[in-house]
């Protein structure tokens, strides 16, 4: 009897792990399309990034605010190895003592930056105990047997004693934190090397003369050195594989303490042409680099743009370069200047998982010209007027994008129209024109929209049936046409309802669209609003 209850208890107890287990915060994939869940649930990171030294207790009072206006769901926030191992051996975890709790708080979730061996490629964040013992931890070697400023990826002291760390903190989370607050943690941030391609230190140069791993022979389809295998790129590859490695070495000693989703970031190099290695953060995740980089690090989750070009053709470019089948697309970074904002519509459209503009905290600081002068309300405003919308509706949007096809879009420099052809539909994106009327209109003068030459407007379409689509936006207006009607064919809107999502994910209808609203397309003014757009054929 005693021996049956022995056995139920431990069944329950097993059953009650696996529970657990399943409700950490995880990514699903299916038929190249991504979705994250959190507490079970899909989940869309609004996110926002504080700056990098906001990291500290006295500073989060001039984060929560910032979060609120936004109506962001979720922040990410530095956490550094100088910060909770100032000496070795010895861990200092009361500023997450303080995060987690006001996070909580604020109805927040988090995702922990691991600003480790390499921080924008540098060595800033490391304890003074390793930055300054580049015996005990190598800095890379230039050609000529000079110090380089970046850690070298070859030695396992570094390695060890940031896993070390991480291992630590990974262990602070899964004992303080088994509500999961912390939903994703980034090992490392925007690592790399600039003006140096690889380490040619000794052990390195002799590593490079040898043949590529057998992952990387059979993923080329073919074997050799480094240069006979990657050409013009064998630094750039070399360097990425020993990051990579050594980065996922990290990320897999921390999930095995609790295993949280985990991605990398990448600052960019050149948007349409990889250049040489020498003028990009050689060793991080370039675009391409992600399937070397997929082969090299299994634990990492996802592999992450972060976006500071101005040019509409270049964010385009490089949201296509990490959305593919094998990468969910996230971007944790884009700059918080209002521009920035209507790639969200682009990001949402492309099924992406979250985004995530940086700077979003009231300390004072700003990061221009890569983003806004000021957080000034014009740049709160920009993004907080789309997840205004989205909070409520996160959840059934991201189920909804892991389900149905989607598109998005964002005004280009020439404003011209977009479309794309979702079954027997084709959508369209104008931009530049009045609620009422049509572009060319000779019998009333028009002035010019105010929104012409300015970098605001996009949208995102979801389809749920062959004749049924989701669809919002700002500052375009949103066109169904049949792509190839046959003779005597017309499309036409059959009923254009505005609504939300309940929390149960039942559509709920506000009021129709008809007449004005409905004659000249469907306008989107600077405050989006959700559509669910029924469309026929008649004769």
């Amino acid at each position: 009897m005693k021996f049956r209850h022995l056995v139920a208890a431990a069944a329950v107890l097993a059953m009650s792990a696996a529970a657990a287990a399943a409700d950490l915060p995880r990514l699903v994939s299916k038929n190249g399309r991504h979705m994250f869940e959190v507490d079970g649930a899909p989940y869309l990171i609004l996110g926002a990034q504080a700056h990098n030294s906001s990291n500290y207790p006295s500073q989060l009072a001039k984060v929560w605010p910032a979060l609120r206006e936004l109506h962001a769901n979720t922040l990410e926030i530095p956490v550094s190895w100088e910060q909770i191992e100032p000496q070795e051996g010895r861990f200092d975890f009361s500023y997450l003592d303080a995060l987690l709790p006001q996070a909580r708080q604020n109805n927040v979730r988090v995702v922990l930056l691991w600003f480790g061996t390499w921080k924008n490629t540098n060595p800033n964040y490391t304890p003074e105990w390793v930055k300054m013992n580049t015996a005990r931890f190598p800095r890379m070697r230039t050609p000529e047997g000079k110090t380089h400023y970046a850690f070298s990826p070859h030695h396992r002291t570094t390695l060890e004693a940031d896993k070390r760390a991480f291992v630590q903190l990974m262990q602070y989370l899964r004992e303080k934190d088994p509500q999961n607050t912390v939903i994703m943690v980034q090992p490392e941030n925007e690592i790399g090397s600039y003006g140096l391609a690889r380490d040619h230190a000794p052990a390195a140069d002799a590593a490079f003369r040898g043949a590529v791993p057998a992952e990387l022979a059979r993923l080329k389809g073919k074997a050799g050195t480094w240069t006979q295998v990657f050409g013009d790129f064998a630094e750039q590859a070399f360097t990425s594989w020993h990051m990579a490695r050594y980065v996922d070495e990290i990320a897999a000693a921390g999930k095995a303490v609790k295993p949280l989703p985990m991605y990398v970031n990448a600052a960019l190099g050149d948007a349409f042409n990889a250049k040489a290695a020498s003028t990009v953060p050689s060793g991080g995740p370039q675009w391409n680099m992600v399937d070397l980089w997929k082969v090299a690090a299994p634990h990492i989750d996802a592999l992450a743009p972060d976006i500071y070009a101005r040019d509409p053709k270049a964010v385009e470019a490089y949201l296509s370069h990490y959305n593919v089948s094998s990468n969910a697309l996230f971007v944790p970074e884009i700059g918080n200047a209002p521009e920035y904002a209507r790639y969200f519509w682009s990001v949402l459209g492309k099924g992406g998982i979250g985004f995530a503009p940086f700077g979003m905290d009231y300390t004072s600081y700003s990061n221009y010209p890569l983003g806004a002068k000021a957080l000034d309300a014009e740049a709160m405003e920009a993004f907080a007027s789309k997840y205004r919308l989205f909070l409520p509706i996160a959840s059934q949007w991201a189920r909804i994008a892991f389900n149905h096809p989607t598109w998005g879009t964002a005004k280009a420099t020439d404003e011209a129209d977009q479309s794309k052809v979702m079954g027997r539909w084709k959508v369209t994106a104008q931009y530049g024109l009045w609620e009422f009327g049509e572009r060319g209109m000779t019998w009333i003068h028009v002035d010019p929209h105010p929104t012409t030459g300015k970098p605001v407007g996009g949208m995102a379409v979801a389809q749920l049936g062959p004749d049924e689509f989701l669809v919002t936006g700002s500052d375009v207006r949103a066109r169904f046409a049949l792509d190839k009607p046959t003779p005597g064919e017309n499309g036409a809107m059959v009923r254009v309802e505005e609504g939300t999502f309940d929390s149960q994910g039942r559509w709920v209808m506000r009021r129709v669209w008809n007449g004005d609203q409905t004659d000249y397309g469907l306008n989107f003014t600077a405050q989006p609003v959700l559509l669910k757009v029924k469309l026929g054929v008649y004769r």
